[in-house]
Order: C-alpha cells, then structure tokens, then sequence
C-alpha cells in the first residue's frame, strides 16, 4: 500500500522457500539455476538457505519493504505444499528478522499450524498472519513474546461461498477446507489467552469487495469494541505507527471516517463497500465527502 506521503505499508515481495508457499511455479517445471530468484515478480522470492534469505531481504528492504514477510508453513492457494508442511529452518528465519532489524523494523509470517507459529515467534517473528490451527500452548508462546496475530477470517469464508465461480483453482477448494472451519476456535483461543490480535482480510481479485465481512464474521466471539480496536489502534501498534495511526490525536495522520449510525450497536455499517461512510479522509484529505 503507497500512502499520499509516498511512503509504503507493504512488505514487499515475501521470501519463500524452494517449494514452499510463496512457491507457484508448476510441478513440470524444473530448478535451471541456483536461486535466490524471484519466482513471482508482484509476490515472493524463492530462496534456500540463510545467505538466499539474507540476499532477499536485503533487496526488498532497499526497494523500501516496511518489513518482511515470508512464509513458515504450507498455504491453500500454493500447488504443491500441504497446510501442514513446516517451512524454513530455525537459522533462515532468524537471519530474516536480523536483517530486518537493521532497518528497526520486523518480520511477519504467514504460518498456520500450532508449531510453525510457535517456532517462528521463538525465532523472533512479531507478527502471525492466518494462524487458525494455532492451539492454546502456541498462543501462550505468542503472548510470551509479545507478538501479535492477524486473522482473516473472511478470506475462508468468501472462498467457500464464492471460489468456484471466481475461478479458484482445485488445489486452493480442495485445501481450504484444512483451516476454513478453524479459524474462529483460533479467535476464542486468542482472546482467552489475551494475544493481540490484529485485523487482516487477505482477500484477491473479485472477492476483494467482501472484505469488510470481516467486521461481522468476528462478532461470533468478539466484541464490537474489541473488533474495531484490532483494526485500528492493534493494527497500529502492529506497524510500530501507534502515535500517527488508529488514533484521533494532534499530531497523527488524520485517516478518519464518518459512519452515518453507531458501529457498536450495528457493525453492518462497516460492509457494503463503505455505502454508509459518507466521509472518508486519508491523510488530512478528503477521499470521500457525501454529506
């Protein structure tokens, strides 16, 4: 995400390994030469081995990465590795979060299993992305750690109603179901062990415009309250930006909204691609004005 400042929010391409989840490439197709190579040039690296891993972070953190993202366990949307699969050794990983650290920033991993997410936090990984098979003893090590943990619970949920017909390949309908009906038992966890829990969507294409169903999917265990925190003030501490972000204060960033009815008493408000936001500000300015 560019902001108006020009500065970036994203992590860049993420760093995965040979086979792994950022790995897309055909099974037919074969390896013709050592990597640290970008496989897929909007999306990831392939890159075996801590000095691969250092090269990619490096290169994305000189293209400005906020931080780094890679991959620690198997994905749906991946062809050849099982959700189960554990990804990267204990040294790979943590040469990922050394180099970020030199920039004073952190490293986010895509991770689902209770043992992937445990062993990453322990390496030093801040941020858990997806995380439904994650079981209380994990969720202790993250609180341990004080890392955080952003489900997207709406991106399960929308590929199950509308993947077939959005032209979801086999693969992703066939491994979706792994993780699709953990994914609130996670929530319960999470909010019983007190982890910080962000607010994330995860969604591609034509289900992007599902991705305020978010806000409805997590009512099942949280609060209102609790639900619009983790994508506000959570998420901004996430990003090491909780002075200028997911506040109202002198001094932040102004990214403000006006919602015509009260989002804690109806957070359907908050869906419908923003048709009850008759304001929307970025940056002290105005994205949207409808009054």
């Amino acid at each position: 995400m560019r902001r108006i400042d020009g500065s970036s929010d994203d992590a860049g391409r993420a760093i995965t390994q040979t086979g792994g989840h950022g790995d897309f490439r055909p099974q037919s197709l074969e390896m013709t030469e050592t990597c640290h190579c970008v496989v897929n040039p909007t999306m990831s690296w392939v890159a075996d081995g801590p000095d691969e891993v250092r090269k990619a972070a490096r290169e994305e953190l000189r293209r400005g990465a906020n931080q780094i993202k890679i991959f620690v366990s198997g994905g749906i949307a991946s062809p050849t590795d099982p959700v189960w699969m554990p990804q990267f050794s204990d040294e790979e990983i943590r040469t990922a979060v050394a180099e970020a650290a030199t920039r004073r920033t952190y490293v986010m991993a895509h991770a689902y299993t209770a043992e992937s997410i445990a062993r990453s936090v322990r390496c030093g990984v801040r941020s858990i992305e997806h995380g439904n098979l994650i079981d209380r003893a994990a969720a202790e090590v993250v609180k341990e750690h004080d890392a955080f943990v952003v489900p997207t619970l709406v991106t399960y949920d929308s590929f199950h109603k509308f993947g077939k017909e959005s032209g979801a390949p086999d693969h992703l309908l066939q491994k979706l179901e792994d993780v699709r009906t953990a994914g609130l038992k996670a929530l319960e966890i999470l909010k019983d062990v007190g982890v910080k829990t962000g607010f994330g969507t995860d969604l591609l294409g034509v289900l992007h415009i599902h991705q305020s169903e978010e806000f409805i999917i997590r009512k099942e265990v949280m609060s209102p309250i609790e639900i619009l925190r983790s994508a506000t003030s959570v998420n901004a501490n996430l990003l090491n930006r909780g002075e200028e972000l997911g506040v109202v204060r002198e001094g932040a960033l102004a990214d403000l909204i006006v919602v015509d009815g009260d989002p804690l008493a109806d957070l359907t408000l908050l869906t419908k691609q923003g048709a009850h936001l008759p304001v929307i500000m970025k940056g002290g300015q105005l994205m949207k004005n409808a009054i």
